[in-house]
């Protein structure tokens, strides 16, 4: 599927806001419980923590409900798109702005943790896009330096610039695959 040839049919609409607004809910009310879970389980009220978890499982089914109502979903070079676009806000305009309104609002260290956050948000947006590239440019399972790799549940390694179109049948599929970097140090041949 390619994100960008599917209309989103509730664009411009109040369902379209009921939508964002109800997968917003359900996003937020599943952090809240998995935090609240946490609690929980540090006073020792282990049930409690366990029914805080199965319903925010809940809320993350809803809200995935309602973002695919929204075409919210793509193949993984529209989600990867999505989340670069989507940190990218969070440190250019959102989290730079909040920090100014906590600076004049006479709340330095919040201001702070604004900014560190944004720089946070930055690295995730580069990382994303790093990451597209690598799928535009058939890369993913492809380096353009010599590799050694192995399966992780086999005693399989290659030494080639990509791993095997397919592993062998006693071993993980392809996707499971790792890559490592050669790296020589006096002749020593390392893993790193």
């Amino acid at each position: 599927m390619n994100k960008e040839n599917v209309m989103n049919k509730y664009a411009g609409t109040q369902s379209e806001k009921n939508l964002m607004t109800a997968f917003a809910g359900e996003s937020e009310a599943r952090n809240k419980y998995t935090f609240f879970a946490s609690v929980a389980k540090k006073q020792g009220f282990e049930q409690i923590a366990a029914l805080f978890l199965k319903t925010a499982d809940n809320e993350k089914e809803h809200a995935k409900l309602w973002f695919k109502e929204l075409n919210g979903i793509g193949d993984t070079a529209d989600n990867l798109k999505a989340a670069a676009a989507g940190e990218n806000y969070e440190w250019t305009d959102m989290y730079d702005s909040f920090a100014k309104t906590a600076e004049e609002e006479g709340f330095p260290e919040l201001a702070a943790r604004f900014r560190l956050v944004g720089a946070i948000e930055k690295h995730h947006e580069e990382r994303y896009r790093a990451l597209l590239h690598n799928i535009e440019m058939a890369e993913v399972f492809a380096k353009s330096e010599v590799k050694c790799g192995s399966a992780a549940t086999a005693a399989t390694s290659w030494w080639a610039p990509r791993p095997p179109k397919s592993a062998p049948p006693a071993i993980t599929p392809r996707a499971t695959l790792k890559s490592t970097r050669k790296i020589i140090d006096d002749g020593e041949r390392r893993l790193g």
